[in-house]
C-alpha cells in the first residue's frame, strides 16, 4: 500500500506540475544576456534515516526540457535545497545522468517507486565545453526519482542506500509551491 501511494504523488505531482510550465527571465542570470531558465516548482522532501529525518526544499524536474536542463549553467545550491527529477515510468538501471555545463559538484540519489534510495552517485563538473566530453553516471538500479544535492551532502548526514525519500509533506500537494 505504501508503495502505491508514493508512486500515487509522484504521479499526480508530475501531472498537476506539468501546466505551470514557462520560461521566465532569471534574476541571477550574472549578466547573460538572452539567458532564459525554466520555472521549477518546488516541494518539500523529506530523507528519513533510522530515526532521524532530514528536509529539503527541492525544485521540480517533471516535464522532458526541465529535466533536461536540472542545475545546468548554475553557480550556487543552498545547502538544504536540491533538485527532483520525477519520471512518468520507472526508468532502467543503464539510465545515466551527466554533468555537462554543469558548474556545481553534485551528489545524486536514485529512488524507486517506493521511495527507497537505491543507488547514490558523486558526479564532478564536466570542464569540456563539448558534451561528448563529458562522462555519465549511471544509476546501478531503476528509479522512478532522483535528487541531486550538493556534493557531499549524502555523506555529511548519514543518507545510505535503503534509506527513505518522503513526498508526503503537506506542502508538496500538487499545484502547491513549499515556502521556504
Amino acid at each position: 500500500m505504501r508503495a502505491c501511494r508514493w508512486a500515487l504523488l509522484v504521479a499526480m505531482c508530475a501531472a498537476a506540475l506539468g501546466s505551470t510550465l514557462a520560461c521566465e527571465r532569471s534574476e541571477s542570470d550574472n549578466g547573460d544576456e538572452g539567458a532564459t531558465v525554466l520555472h521549477f516548482d518546488t516541494a518539500r522532501v523529506r530523507l528519513v534515516r533510522g530515526t532521524d529525518t532530514l528536509h529539503l526544499v527541492t525544485e521540480l524536474a517533471t516535464k522532458p526540457d526541465q529535466r533536461a536542463l536540472g542545475l545546468m549553467e548554475r553557480h550556487h545550491l543552498p545547502d538544504s535545497a536540491g533538485m527532483l527529477f520525477v519520471y512518468p515510468t520507472m526508468q532502467s538501471d543503464s539510465s545515466a545522468f551527466w554533468m555537462f555545463r554543469t558548474r556545481i559538484p553534485l551528489d545524486i540519489a536514485f529512488i524507486d517507486s517506493i521511495g527507497t534510495v537505491r543507488s547514490i552517485q558523486h558526479m564532478v563538473p564536466c570542464p569540456t565545453t563539448m558534451a561528448q566530453g563529458c562522462p555519465t553516471y549511471p544509476a546501478g538500479a531503476r528509479f522512478l526519482a532522483a535528487l541531486e544535492v550538493n556534493a557531499g551532502y549524502f555523506d555529511k548526514h548519514g543518507v545510505r542506500v535503503g534509506d527513505r525519500v518522503v513526498l508526503a509533506d503537506s506542502s508538496a500537494r500538487p499545484g502547491r509551491s513549499a515556502r521556504p
